[in-house]
């Protein structure tokens, strides 16, 4: 069978900072002040390793086409990988690691997707330091290394970051799409929590390599749609089991989740992206049980997403966050795919492959640097206890185009990001280039 190639676009190597290796650059990348890019979203000081894990989660119950109808379930290990992103000594490993996933949904030729990283494969990770940890979970059908972009930046600027490869069951046709829902459903919250006690315990005494450098009292979860709706439940909002969602998942299936949904997993901070869950067709939560979250939350959503229904799912959510402060970012015009690696695709692409990964009306490029902005300033306040980064989610205007910057006729500002002598703009963005996003904030109780 055919396969279709998907490699990044290269506008250009660059060598990264003295002694490091040289990686293919986006335009979500640059050097210095010049670029698109805001500034929290630039690279941090760390050099970036990466390595592979193999995680056995024990005691996960599963269930095939027929137990949806019958109740019947197994018991066994689930066996996942789970790539780790980590600060990491200069010079070594074996070169900036090149990801590759092949999509290869019914009915359509495999689609290999080609990203390269600047993470340095296996390199040693810095023999002194600690650091917070974040876990990232990939949406349905996804995989870890979807969002390497995001994930490299975090590490770049001091955390270790774990992405779960959460391994959902390949689809061939219709009945499969509702058995592998349907395991998603039991299984992501529970992945989440699996992985997270291993690392943790991992970090203990004795620990080395990237698991000496966690800080096991500072953790945050990134998710992404259906590991959204997981990191939700994880950092402590309970399902409504009774909910229609559920039907086709077995009591059995549900039992291990329904012992710990309710707690939180010792999640500091969350970051969910477009998460499902929300939306009347299929709303999992209560006002309640969401109140329950009180790790500060911040939300990623398109104006126009139509997967996770922003108007009625996504933001339904935020509002019943009373529990916690939180903010929400909004593409307007964005549909669902509004975190992602910007892959290249050719002209001959299916379209399948195309809608998979790709935004209709924004840049992915673009999209990626303004979450890397957002997401920096969120962990580093809520993680680092860095005052400083308020600045960058407290906005003077809830509409982005609606800031101002007084400056004089013909002043060139030549990328210059807005500080603290420009407190009627979007902190961190060049002028004129805060545009197209509404940033909503509420504190506990409201």
């Amino acid at each position: 069978m055919k396969k279709r190639h998907i490699a990044l676009a290269a506008l250009g190597v660059l060598a990264v900072g003295a002694g490091t290796a040289a990686y293919v650059a986006t335009p979500t990348v640059h050097e210095g002040a010049p670029g698109e890019t805001p500034e929290l979203g630039r690279f941090g000081d760390y050099t970036v390793g990466t390595s592979l894990l193999e995680m056995t989660l024990p005691d996960r119950v599963t269930f095939g086409a027929l137990g949806m109808a019958t109740g019947q379930t197994e018991t066994g290990d689930r066996v996942l990988d789970v790539r780790l992103y980590y600060p990491a000594v200069e010079r070594t490993g074996t070169g900036a690691v090149a990801y590759t996933h092949t999509m290869d949904p019914p009915d359509m030729e495999p689609v290999t997707l080609d990203y390269q990283g600047r993470a340095l494969d296996g390199a040693e990770a810095l023999a002194e330091g600690q650091f917070p940890l974040v876990i990232m979970s990939h949406g349905f059908n996804g995989w870890s290394t979807q969002f390497s972009n995001l994930a490299e930046h975090i590490a770049s600027r001091g955390y270790v970051v774990a992405s779960i490869d959460h391994a959902d069951m390949k689809l061939e046709g219709t009945s499969d799409f509702v058995l592998s829902f349907s395991r998603v459903l039991a299984s992501r919250s529970l992945d989440q929590r699996q992985v997270l006690a291993q690392i943790l315990a991992a970090s203990g005494e004795g620990a080395e390599g990237p698991f000496a450098l966690i800080d096991p009292e500072q953790v945050g979860l990134i998710g992404y749609s259906m590991g959204g709706y997981g990191a939700l439940a994880t950092a402590g909002a309970d399902y409504d089991y009774e909910s229609g969602t559920f039907a086709t998942v077995p009591g059995d299936a549900l039992a291990p989740l329904r012992a710990v949904a309710g707690e939180d997993a010792g999640i500091d901070a969350v970051v969910a992206f477009a998460p499902w869950g929300g939306q009347p067709d299929n709303r999992v939560w209560s006002s309640e049980t969401l109140s329950r979250i009180t790790a500060p939350v911040l939300i990623v959503s398109g104006g126009q997403d139509d997967v996770s229904n922003h108007a009625e799912g996504v933001s339904w959510i935020f509002d019943q966050l009373t529990g916690t402060s939180r903010h929400m970012l909004v593409f307007r015009e964005a549909r669902h795919n509004i975190v992602g690696n910007a892959f290249a695709m050719p002209e001959d692409a299916p379209f399948r492959a195309i809608e998979f990964v790709s935004e209709p009306v924004w840049r992915q490029d673009r999209i990626n640097g303004i979450n890397q902005h957002f997401v920096a300033a969120f962990l580093d306040l809520h993680l680092k206890g860095d005052a400083d980064k308020a600045a960058y989610l407290d906005v003077p205007t809830t509409d982005a185009n609606a800031g101002t910057w007084e400056t004089g006729f013909g002043e060139q500002l030549n990328g210059k990001f807005a500080g603290s002598d420009e407190p009627d703009h979007w902190r961190g963005f060049q002028k004129r280039w805060a545009a197209g996003l509404d940033l909503f904030s509420k504190k506990a109780g409201e």
